[in-house]
């Protein structure tokens, strides 16, 4: 994907959160939702990115800053839905022509690495989709007439989300259909809205396609905003297809917007962490209170016990005890070592 671009919709103001700070700021174990997004993104070998902006956007513009790579950034100066964000972002794509560009939702921080590289092996490959043979450092334009892949993912509660109506029914072995329509839940029949497979907010576009389809974008009657999801239509009468390849895990769709639902995610992260140190040897007997930042190393054999919270680069060594109760921020602790309220030896 070295030839490829993302665009990361950051624009959301955020109001239930209560915060001064826009809402892709709002932190998943001690990290910016937008930073989970922009790792997974780099990850899958995307490395021009295009941040678009919007409420306080020179909070969102300091954070990019401080980040040990560029992040490129527009401007979105009024709220007119997805399709105006990605309007914004027309010279970043007249960059990046002849080329594939994924759009994500800068709120959405559990859009994985596999979701990503899967949906773009969908976008590309023709015949016989298999992502285990796929040839990802070939040199490869865009499968023919292949306009846009659609990631979805599938939830027990889809209130609220865009459904996906399929034109083929999925093929089981990786996931994936010919999209007929991504129809709002304000929009949806009674029947629609029993349909659980919901829009994630997500796509992989083949960027003169996008453009071309931007260009014939209308606002919505109802709302006076436009709506990335009516490409789909435009792409499909300029007679290019539109894949929907469904996510192997649902939280790929999952967004904060106020701090209860910012609580679950975090949750969710916290756990994902632990069971994969877990895993890797390190023995969390009780799981209460144990925080432990993405960026932490903990060697196996170490004990992690409850209320102890471990943050930054931390590094801990094998065959140490810490906690309970303790913080730990961008300290190294060597093999052997106890770390507690009571004591600290090594």
């Amino acid at each position: 994907m070295n030839n490829s671009s993302a665009i990361i919709l950051a624009g959301g103001e955020g109001k239930r959160m209560k915060s001064n700070r826009p809402k892709v700021l709002s932190e998943v174990v001690f990290q910016p939702m937008i930073k989970w997004v922009i790792d997974a993104v780099r990850e899958a070998g995307i490395r021009d990115i295009c941040v678009v902006t919007g409420s306080k956007r020179e909070y969102v513009e300091e954070y990019l800053s401080s980040l040990p790579f560029e992040v490129e950034t527009v401007f979105q100066p009024e709220r007119l839905g997805t399709g105006h964000a990605v309007m914004m972002a027309v010279p970043f794509l007249e960059k990046h022509r002849n080329s594939d560009v994924l759009i994500l939702n800068g709120d959405a921080p559990f859009i994985g690495v596999d979701t990503i590289r899967d949906a773009f092996v969908v976008q590309n490959q023709k015949g016989e989709i298999d992502p285990e043979v796929f040839d990802w450092e070939a040199p490869r334009k865009p499968a023919e007439n292949r306009g846009c892949t659609v990631i979805s993912a599938e939830v027990d509660d889809p209130t609220g989300y865009g459904r996906i109506v399929h034109e083929t029914d999925e093929e089981e072995f990786f996931h994936l259909s010919t999209l007929k329509a991504i129809v709002e839940e304000k929009e949806a029949t009674d029947e629609i809205k029993k349909i659980r497979e919901v829009n994630s907010g997500a796509y992989w576009f083949q960027t003169d396609i996008l453009l071309d389809a931007l260009g014939k974008l209308k606002k919505s009657e109802k709302t006076g905003e436009y709506y990335l999801t009516d490409t789909i239509e435009i792409i499909k009468n300029g007679g290019n297809s539109v894949m929907a390849y469904k996510a192997k895990n649902s939280d790929s769709v999952l967004g904060a917007n106020d701090c209860r639902q910012l609580s679950q995610l975090n949750e969710i992260a916290r756990m994902r962490i632990l069971n994969e140190h877990m895993i890797n040897g390190v023995n969390i007997p009780c799981t209460d209170g144990v925080i432990i930042g993405r960026e932490v190393s903990i060697s196996a054999n170490t004990t992690i016990l409850p209320a102890s919270v471990i943050k930054g680069k931390s590094t801990i060594g094998s065959f140490c005890q810490i906690g309970p109760g303790v913080l730990i921020d961008g300290e190294d602790i060597p093999d052997y070592s106890t770390v507690s309220p009571e004591i600290t030896k090594s």
